[in-house]
């Protein structure tokens, strides 16, 4: 079966036909950096990740490009707001975002430019539309340069518009120089006390649209594989990148790729509306591995309503995973993942990136690797966990990986030491047939959160969570 997408563009599942043999190239609309990252942010993140490792899986050659956009209205207005320079805002919240993706196994992209560092290329491009006629600086010498959006009819594929339809763009507040309501802003003119950069049309600051044009084909080409971005970007964010692009002469984005949002009790999750889940409030709630596996469980292009219930579910389904991983080890000693995926989690993956449905087969295997431990049937339990590993690999899950299995390692060391020693003393009462004892034992270690199972290899313990 081939690999296929929704492509919004098509508004259809597309099959997978990269520009080169054997590689594949992929960008994503990253953060504005404007405050630190809250789930929804970090869900795109994640869905995206997924992508760029199965294509990996799958033998390409990766580029994956995922831009900061550190100049921005709302930077300008927090840091106003805050007294602080703006630089001084995006870096901060730049490394929020950094952290956040690393706390959730996300892999570094390719390259990650800022906006500021690509100055002259958006001035090439502009530059490049208005000598093609598709873009003209403001008369009244402002230095504010506009897209001419009734000079591309092709204006409105993306989000499946009709140009006459299309709504004023309110991205400047200097509209009278406009020739056209719905044209947008490609550069603005510099105003007091606000950061600016020299260009033949005067001072200013890009406008949000071209900064994702420009960085997208300077690491990717003037065409690329794989638009990516959530699904609120479509219009007008994604639908200008195209526009501009296009009528400059590139072919940008083949195939556009747009992520479900993130609600709270039906509402878009937002910082105006007051709603937001930043990542280190989410991570006192459950482990970075299993807030991953909660943004990632469901199909990329469906809306999460989150809850805290739903959020304690996705914990347990993934400790469920964990549990068998962990006794197959201690009954079989190392574990290598598999060389390839089983048959129906590809098929699931390469239907539109059906993480679902890959689930669905990451837990049939765990259930039957819990029967086979349970019938003592030591191959069967390798060979299932084996592809397991492979899985979960894929997915960025797997409890056994460099980045999960040392999460918390040398406190867990520490306590293994301590609990230990409770066991022995618990065996010890069992054997002199002091049940009383051994059973305070257990209900002290229950009260501390540490769970113990008793198997036919002996004790064993987790701690409790969720």
């Amino acid at each position: 079966m081939s690999l296929r997408f929704y492509d919004t563009s098509a508004r259809q599942v597309r099959e997978f036909s990269p520009l080169r043999e054997g590689c594949a190239s992929l960008y994503l609309c990253g953060a504005t950096v404007q405050a630190p990252p809250h789930i929804g942010h970090i869900r795109s993140g994640v869905n995206f990740d997924i992508l760029r490792r199965w294509l990996t899986h799958l033998g390409y050659e990766v580029t994956f490009c995922r831009n900061v956009t550190d100049i921005d209205d709302k930077i300008i207005a927090t840091a106003a707001r805050e007294g602080v320079p703006w630089w001084q805002v995006s870096e901060r919240n730049q490394r929020a975002f950094t952290h956040a993706y690393d706390a959730l196994g996300c892999l570094p992209p390719t390259v990650e430019p800022r906006a500021t560092g690509h100055v002259p290329e958006m001035i090439e491009l502009m530059r490049r539309l208005i000598d093609a006629g598709h873009a003209y600086p403001a008369d009244d010498g402002s230095g504010d340069v506009y897209f001419d959006v009734g000079s591309y009819p092709a204006y409105g594929e993306l989000s499946n518009q009709r140009p006459d339809q299309v709504v004023e763009a309110a991205d400047t507040d200097r509209e009278r120089d406009k020739r056209d309501p719905r044209d947008f802003a490609l550069w603005k003119g510099a105003k007091p006390g606000e950061p600016s950069w020299e260009t033949p049309w005067g001072r200013g600051r890009p406008g949000w649209h071209l900064e994702c044009s420009a960085m997208a084909t300077k690491y990717l080409g003037p065409s690329f594989d794989i638009h990516g971005g959530g699904l609120d970007l479509v219009f007008p964010h994604h639908e200008n990148e195209q526009a501009q692009s296009r009528a400059a002469g590139d072919g940008f984005a083949r195939y556009w790729l747009h992520n479900g949002l993130l609600a709270v009790g039906g509402e878009k999750m937002s910082k105006s509306l007051g709603n937001s889940l930043r990542i280190p409030q989410m991570l006192e709630k459950v482990r970075p591995v299993e807030l991953r596996y909660y943004l990632g469980q469901a199909h990329y292009r469906s809306t999460i309503d989150y809850s805290d219930a739903a959020l304690q579910e996705a914990a347990s389904a993934y400790q469920r995973i964990e549990g068998f991983l962990t006794r197959a080890v201690e009954v079989l000693g190392e574990i290598t993942p598999a060389a390839e995926v089983p048959e129906a989690f590809a098929e699931a993956l390469d239907d539109d990136l059906g993480v679902s449905q890959a689930l669905a087969v990451v837990h049939g295997h765990v259930r039957e690797g819990n029967t086979a431990l349970a019938a003592g049937g030591k191959e069967r339990v390798r060979e299932l966990a084996s592809e397991l590993r492979v899985m979960l690999g894929v997915l960025g899950l797997d409890p056994l990986s460099d980045q999960w299995a040392s999460e918390g390692q040398g406190l867990r060391e520490v306590v293994d030491a301590l609990v230990a020693v409770a066991l022995e003393q618990r065996q010890a009462a069992r054997g002199r047939k002091d049940y009383a004892a051994a059973d305070a034992i257990r209900d002290r270690l229950t009260e501390a959160g540490v769970v113990v199972e008793d198997t036919p290899q002996g004790p064993r313990w987790d701690l409790r969570r969720g």
